[in-house]
């Protein structure tokens, strides 16, 4: 995309307008995913409760912190995530477009992200309807990014032996709604 946006002409007006429109489309059908989605989640207020350990923040000596809470308000909290990620990146596109006046951003910023709304696990269960089994199972696997990948074991733990390690330490183990 970084190629092909490079030969895209943002000289001529018409041009920008266009791939403005796209990036204003693209942003309009994420949000139009993500309000679906929730209508779904409210729809099916699935009750099952759901423990898992949180682990703790890398760099910290806190305990890792155990979990409870139902798959509906996981879910719903996932979905906040995601608001507050396209969010982030509308302003974050803003501030280099109408303030740095960069335009190449804003065709890849059209794409990628409405890729990433379609590929996300709630999108996944929710609306495409797979099982949450496998890869799909809550609580799924946190992406820290760059930080995250360097922290290596740092995973959400749901076995038995963790959580109730993890009550028993008095971090957490309050239900979450």
């Amino acid at each position: 995309m970084m190629q092909v946006s490079k030969k895209i002409n943002f000289e001529d007006p018409t041009v920008l307008l266009g791939v403005r429109a796209l990036y204003i489309v693209s942003n309009l059908l994420i949000a139009g995913v993500y309000l679906y989605t929730r209508s779904k989640i409210e729809a099916k207020k699935d009750r099952t409760v759901l423990k898992y350990v949180e682990p703790a923040p890398m760099g910290s000596t806190e305990e890792p912190k155990a979990v409870t809470t139902t798959v509906h308000a996981y879910d719903m909290q996932q979905l906040r995530g995601l608001w507050k990620a396209q969010l982030m990146g509308v302003g974050m596109m803003g501030v280099m477009h109408i303030y740095f006046k960069y335009t190449n951003p804003l065709l890849i910023q059209s794409l990628i992200p409405l890729k990433g709304a379609f590929e996300g696990n709630l999108v996944k269960i929710h609306l495409f309807g797979e099982p949450a089994s496998g890869d799909l199972k809550r609580p799924w696997k946190q992406s820290g990014g760059l930080m995250g990948a360097m922290a290596g074991g740092q995973e959400i733990k749901t076995d038995k032996k963790s959580i109730e390690a993890a009550e028993k330490a008095g971090r957490g183990g309050a239900k979450e709604e």
